[in-house]
């Protein structure tokens, strides 16, 4: 399967208890729903089976197929989780997969080339893009808001973002 058919859909952050439980980060709008999507499978073509048990703090907790150990749960820490993009749903209107964002080039609305998007994060207050601009030393990071984005045009590839002054 190629990966550009794979959405990141959660992160292993460790283990819990002592029988191969992990702490999982889900990246879902529903975090449960990650348990949903059928078998995950890991960057390196591993594939589990995954049964979400209970709530834990900064995650869920959940039983992948084979791994039965606290030290095999640990060792997946850091480890991210992809299903096929055609066992998720589709977006509605003005919504977008993180995945679909990553790479797009940024313009200003005169049509200037801003950089490209490498990253979108959301520590709780909202999606961030983070931008890699020519000429900077650090990435720009642009709230993901319509005020401030108010274009996204998958088929042309392309963001038109509105930076405050300041920001640029």
């Amino acid at each position: 399967m190629a990966t550009d058919d794979l959405v990141c859909v959660g992160a292993i952050a460790g283990s819990f208890g002592v029988r191969g439980e992990v702490r999982l980060k889900s990246f879902c709008a529903d975090p449960e729903a990650i348990a949903a999507y059928g078998p995950v499978v890991t960057a390196d073509g591993r594939r589990f089976e995954l049964r979400l048990t209970r709530p834990v703090a900064g995650g869920l907790g959940a039983h992948l197929s084979g791994i039965t150990t606290r030290e095999a749960a640990e060792a997946l820490k850091g480890t991210q989780l992809f299903v096929p993009r055609d066992r998720l749903p589709a977006p509605a209107d003005d919504e977008f997969y993180h995945a679909d964002l990553i790479g797009l080039t940024v313009q200003d609305p005169g049509g200037a080339v801003l950089g490209r998007v490498m990253a979108v994060h959301n520590h709780g207050a909202g999606d961030l893009l983070e931008i890699a601009a020519p000429g900077r030393k650090a990435p720009l990071l642009v709230p993901f808001t319509r005020a401030l984005v108010p274009t996204v045009d998958l088929a042309a590839g392309r963001i038109v973002a509105d930076l405050p002054e300041g920001l640029e």
